[in-house]
């Protein structure tokens, strides 16, 4: 059987007891990294008085996963073996997930267990919570790629959480600013932490707090929703394709809207018309 086991993201106390009956039963543990994951146990039997011992700790990562899963034998799968990242649920902004799809296609069983989760504390902190919401995780580190997912994200209909770094962090309340200074914005520092911190201001407020705060640690945002709601609004594909324009005009629109090459679409484009 493998299990998907969250860790506590801050307080060793969030973890589960179920959790903790599952790691006693467990032979082997797939860590994202095997130092973090021996230190971890090394507390939980401290805290709870437990015996925790495990026959082997492997590394199994986004940069080593595709080898492991391709030498790795099904009958590995014959004992208890437990995956876990170094912090909350596996396989969101974590490895995880190819193993996951790896069990699906080879008929494995496993269970993922619940347990702590950043994005959804941040959300429900920042009492933008609503029916729904985008979780973007990691935003791109620079350049061009990273200027798009900032635009894109300023106009999602719903809040949006995002995981950022400290050293990321003014630049990017800086950018939101650039778009709309009065967006409303949450930030959470180390969540579960001794030294937990919330903010809740405006853009451009939010940007003179923080400038004058020890942005070491962990960080999530919550951008609140974009009450135009442009996306009811937007143009599609359709939209486009029933413009009086040339072809060429129609195929470089299309592209922006789809990522798709031009050429191939003014390819399909001439085909569909003749």
């Amino acid at each position: 059987m493998l299990y998907f086991v969250p860790t506590p993201i801050g307080n060793l106390s969030d973890i589960s007891y179920r959790a903790l009956e599952v790691l006693q039963k467990c032979e082997i543990l797939l860590c994202e990294d095997t130092r973090n994951t021996k230190s971890l146990i090394n507390l939980l039997n401290l805290k709870f008085n437990l015996n925790l011992n495990f026959t082997s700790y492997i590394s199994l990562h986004s940069h080593n996963e595709n080898e492991f899963l391709s030498n790795i034998n099904l009958d590995f799968f014959d004992k208890n073996v437990a995956y876990l990242s170094d912090a909350g649920m596996p396989a969101i902004s974590d490895p995880g997930c190819a193993l996951i799809e790896y069990a699906i296609k080879n008929n494995i069983n496993y269970e993922v267990l619940t347990g702590a989760n950043a994005a959804l504390v941040a959300l429900v902190s920042s009492g933008f919570c609503k029916k729904e919401f985008i979780f973007l995780g990691f935003l791109s580190n620079t350049g061009d790629k990273r200027a798009k997912d900032i635009e894109k994200m300023m106009l999602n209909p719903y809040p949006s959480i995002i995981y950022e770094s400290s050293k990321r962090l003014i630049s990017l309340i800086e950018n939101i600013c650039d778009i709309d200074q009065e967006k409303q914005i949450f930030a959470i520092k180390e969540i579960s932490k001794k030294f937990e911190k919330k903010f809740k201001a405006k853009a451009k407020d939010l940007l003179n707090i923080l400038k004058d705060e020890n942005l070491n640690g962990e960080w999530v945002i919550v951008v609140d929703s974009n009450e135009n709601e442009f996306v009811e609004n937007r143009l599609c594909e359709k939209d486009i394709l029933s413009l009086s324009l040339p072809i060429k005009i129609k195929s470089k629109l299309l592209s922006k809207i789809n990522g798709k090459n031009p050429k191939e679409i003014y390819q399909k484009l001439l085909l569909s018309e003749n």
